[in-house]
């Protein structure tokens, strides 16, 4: 039997509260993203390549996750954010199993309004999932293969070349050129945000459905948040290295 606190039976981990999600209906697709309290805010480690700019520059803090009240440094968004990473790492059984039944819920959500669900796990994160066990599978995309999950990540060499409903786009950042190189050479996607993203790149600030994105190598985003004050790098003015 799985044991949960009452604070997390009333977690809802996925959502699709976001504006950039939202702009993946006008291609027929409903996105629902999972974030977590990102680096280690938790006092769990969850995004293990980052580097000093993108800790800094953290969507995390975007939109309404980063509206504080005067003299607070905290919201209710965060701290939901840091019960599911909790909830992750405290009851790993119960999360996944939470998961699963919220996965449900999107697919049923989707199909009412004539839409294709899809999921975004690592919306704040950046975690193997291929690693994570549930209900007998082997990951949650094996539990759920008729439904397209994407991610972004900083990890090079994950071991998901036969999920063939994962899509993974590697990203760069301070100091990671020469993963950035490699990912390039592997044929993946790098998304590079940029201060202002240069003619000639693909633009992946239309939607957040990355798994529909061309293969050009270098996709651009535009700083947002925080980032739009970075000086460590993390956000570029001009391409990083030439596509491959």
């Amino acid at each position: 039997m799985l044991f949960r606190s009452n604070k997390e039976r009333n977690l809802k981990l996925l959502s699709t509260a976001n504006p950039k999600i939202q702009k993946g209906t006008a291609k027929g697709y409903l996105s629902f993203i999972l974030h977590l309290a990102p680096a280690d805010l938790s006092g769990k480690e969850v995004c293990p390549k980052r580097t000093a700019g993108c800790t800094l520059a953290c969507l995390n803090t975007a939109g309404r996750g980063g509206m504080f009240k005067r003299g607070e440094n905290t919201n209710v968004i965060q701290q939901a954010r840091i019960r599911k990473t909790r909830y992750f790492f405290g009851n790993r059984a119960g999360f996944m199993n939470d998961l699963v039944k919220d996965i449900n819920t999107a697919i049923r959500q989707s199909r009412r309004l004539g839409l294709t669900p899809v999921i975004r796990l690592n919306g704040t994160s950046d975690l193997s999932w291929e690693k994570y066990s549930v209900m007998g599978a082997e990951n949650i995309f094996a539990l759920f293969p008729q439904v397209q999950f994407y991610d972004y990540t900083k990890v090079l060499g994950r071991k998901v070349a036969d999920i063939p409903n994962y899509h993974l786009t590697f990203s760069a950042a301070d100091g990671n050129t020469d993963d950035v190189q490699k990912a390039l050479i592997a044929g993946m996607n790098v998304a590079v945000v940029f201060d202002k993203i240069p003619a000639g790149v693909f633009s992946a600030d239309e939607t957040d459905l990355r798994f529909l994105d061309p293969k050009v190598g270098i996709i651009g985003l535009k700083a947002k948040g925080r980032a739009k004050k970075d000086t460590s790098g993390f956000v570029r003015r001009t391409i990083p290295i030439a596509s491959a």
